[in-house]
């Protein structure tokens, strides 16, 4: 299966189990993972990336992200355990 066959470049969300889950989901909390986990990133960088990831907890989970893949970071592993 190819990214189209899921999501067709006309299609910007599918609704899976009751909820809305828009493209790019998972491409956005992985950039908010790496501004997330970088020491260099400003105070008010890691808020807001931090912010975004907990909204987006819910279409991944959906997705099953977490049932087949692993989180290696054990930062992110703890702070996704502890959601």
């Amino acid at each position: 299966m190819r990214a189209e066959d899921v999501l067709p470049d006309s299609t910007n969300h599918v609704t899976i189990d009751g909820r809305l889950l828009r493209k790019g989901t998972v491409a956005a909390f992985l950039a908010n993972a790496r501004v997330w986990l970088d020491d260099g990133a400003a105070a008010a960088q890691h808020t807001q990336a931090e912010i975004d990831m907990a909204e987006a907890l819910p279409a991944l989970r959906a997705l099953g992200l977490f049932e087949l893949m692993e989180v290696r970071d054990a930062k992110l592993r703890a702070w996704l355990l502890g959601r």
